[in-house]
């Protein structure tokens, strides 16, 4: 109760403050919202690339790990309330901007009665879903009725949420309660990368000085899902000890973790054990990555567009069911074995039974729009101008 009453008196703050910027002259401008930031990042320089000198304001969240570059047509300011004057500057542009993109649920838009003929785009940070979200999370039964109305509130300013597959707009629509006609089928803006070649061989390049000890080694990365008791439970479920007696010869191991986990976490082996929770983009890491295990993430619907395997280590199966509730049957949704247990992680990596076609059905079933051209398709559809490279492809 008391959280919801401090929520209360926080929108009702924004929407005054709102309301009075909305006084201002609305501009031709673009603001983004990121808390993820690679798909702002991409669709950022997208726009830059097709109109010249488009004024830009970025909003960064505390959660972002994203340098954003400062130049002269960008405005950068940090959305949070211990940078007061920012904050308030951030909804100024809120309010006043003809475009909006966001990366992710953002509580404040129930307090956002745009001007009409204002765009705000959804640039969720998945390409695709094993577990329910949205208004189909579970969790919101424990939820007060006030603030699951809130959720549609929100859920209601997207006008378009862009997908790279019918598969996730069935996803969209179910979880946000929105029609057919607001998912902008133009793929998802980053998974460009795993297209681009050049870019693709410099990070790989980048990465592998950065991490000298991955040289002729097969490179595993563990990055799980965050679980909602993460915040005060810090024990890491793979046993690294037993990892490092396997494999500690043959491959090199990266943890993506938790803030929580990541915050207590001591690497006993680091020879063996990379800590990359720190860095700023997984999609860079998978570039790296020989082997994938997880549990729930999105992950593995980006790295399948490399592919390369991915073990499914969901040791907390039948409760995390029970709690977050799955888009289909976790065994027919996932393209790679399911383990349980270390020991039958241990096995699988041993084994390297993989399954190439349902690999490849997976990747095209969620990616049906990823082949690089997607930030370009993204501008063109939301401001109405063609690339080069597209008018080159018609003459």
């Amino acid at each position: 109760m008391a959280r919801e009453i401090a929520i209360t008196l926080y929108l009702f703050v924004f929407r005054c403050i709102f309301y009075i910027c909305k006084l201002f002259p609305q501009k031709k401008k673009t603001t983004f919202v990121a808390s993820f930031g690679e798909n702002v990042l991409f669709t950022m320089k997208a726009l830059e690339r097709q109109i010249d000198d488009h004024p830009i304001v970025l909003i960064t969240t505390p959660q972002c790990k994203i340098d954003f570059q400062h130049r002269s047509n960008r405005t950068l300011l940090r959305f949070d309330r211990s940078h007061i004057l920012e904050w308030f500057r951030s909804i100024y542009h809120l309010a006043t901007s003809e475009t909006i993109f966001i990366d992710n649920y953002y509580g404040f838009l129930a307090a956002t009665p745009f001007h009409p003929g204002v765009r705000c785009i959804q640039l969720w940070h998945a390409t695709g879903a094993i577990k329910q979200f949205g208004l189909l999370d579970p969790t919101n039964r424990q939820r007060t009725s006030r603030a699951n109305q809130r959720f549609q509130v929100v859920y209601n300013r997207f006008d378009h949420i862009v997908v790279g597959s019918e598969k996730m707009a069935a996803v969209f629509a179910e979880s946000f309660g929105l029609p057919e006609d607001r998912m902008l089928y133009t793929g998802v803006p980053r998974t460009d990368l795993f297209f681009d070649e050049v870019e693709k061989a410099s990070i790989t390049s980048y990465l592998r000085q950065e991490l000298p000890m991955i040289k002729d080694k097969q490179v595993i990365l563990y990055a799980p899902t965050f679980r909602d008791g993460a915040l005060h439970d810090t024990k890491l479920s793979l046993d690294i000890d037993k990892m490092y007696r396997e494999f500690g010869d043959a491959y090199i191991l990266l943890l993506r973790l938790h803030p929580a986990i990541n915050g207590t976490y001591q690497n006993k082996h680091p020879g063996f054990v990379v800590n990359v929770s720190g860095y700023h983009s997984v999609n860079h890491l998978l570039l790296i990555t020989d082997l994938l295990i997880t549990d729930y993430s999105s992950i593995p619907f980006e790295f399948a567009l490399l592919n390369r395997p991915t073990i499914y280590f969901a040791h907390d199966l039948e409760q995390y069911a029970e709690n977050r509730g799955f888009w289909e049957d976790y065994d027919v949704l996932v393209p790679g074995p399911i383990v349980t247990s270390m020991n039958e992680l241990i096995q699988a990596i041993h084994l390297q039974h993989f399954d190439n076609q349902a690999l490849a059905n997976f990747r095209t079933a969620w990616n049906r729009y990823a082949d690089g051209q997607a930030s370009d398709r993204l501008i063109e559809a939301i401001y109405e101008v063609e690339t080069t490279e597209r008018v080159a492809q018609r003459v």
